[in-house]
């Protein structure tokens, strides 16, 4: 077991080398790469990611457990990429627990990509959460558009008690995944600690923390992480990843 926590030592060099030799590897954010990183730390000098450090790389998937869209929009950034790139780029993105800027017709299922700010008159000033509570009737609450519809929109994410619908899709990577970087949540959080406890057992593979956080003290912690990276995601990744 390795921990590192300044991304320049011979610890950054074997996480290197072992995500050079990752075949299936998966990367799983959580709330700490926020948008004062964004996800071009995967790239430097306009690579990406995979085509530098991922030779061996069949497949590369990022899971995210943000709402905030962060990730795709982030795509939108890559220099001059190519459509059929962009796309591959895409699919292999999965938002764990939905995305805040799509809308869910409660009626007929319709989903969409709604980038208004408030969605409707009704909802207009009910961003400030320090504000008075008021009631706010049916009628002014988001409806869906489709003809012979109308009904009530609901955010595209995935509330507290309800199924994760990507599940279905992230469960075959995970069993499959030699190399897990978890960035900006613990290893010891679930979902993440449920995925690298299966890399890293039953699969026999390895598992790198990026985290804000210092490694938790609970016994046994040590031993569930290969490489221990200590330090805000969007500086220690990239200089983990790319030397500088």
């Amino acid at each position: 077991m390795l921990v590192f926590d300044n991304g320049m030592g011979i610890g950054a060099e074997s996480f290197r080398q072992a995500l050079w030799q990752a075949r299936h590897p998966i990367a799983l954010a959580g709330a700490g790469l926020s948008a004062a990183s964004g996800i071009p730390t995967f790239r430097g000098a306009g690579d990406s990611i995979r085509t530098r450090l991922m030779p061996s790389a069949q497949s590369f998937h990022l899971i995210t457990q943000n709402v905030d869209g962060l990730s795709g929009r982030a795509l939108e950034e890559i220099s001059q990429p190519s459509e059929a790139s962009l796309e591959l780029a895409r699919n292999s993105i999965i938002e764990m627990h939905g995305n805040l800027f799509k809308t869910i017709c409660t009626k007929c299922d319709d989903v969409r990509i709604d980038m208004r700010q408030p969605l409707s008159a009704g909802l207009e000033g009910t961003e400030d959460v320090s504000g008075d509570y008021k009631r706010i009737p049916i009628k002014a609450l988001p409806h869906c558009t489709k003809p012979d519809c109308g009904g009530l929109l609901r955010p595209g994410v995935v509330w507290f008690g309800e199924s994760i619908p990507s599940l279905d899709r992230i469960q075959p990577l995970i069993s499959r995944c030699d190399l897990i970087l978890v960035l900006g949540t613990s290893s010891t959080v679930y979902p993440a600690a449920g995925f690298a406890d299966i890399i890293k057992h039953s699969n026999r593979g390895k598992v790198a923390v990026f985290n804000i956080d210092d490694l938790p003290a609970a016994p046994g912690s040590d031993q569930e992480v290969d490489w221990y990276f200590t330090g805000p995601v969007e500086k220690i990744l990239p200089k983990v990843l790319f030397q500088f």
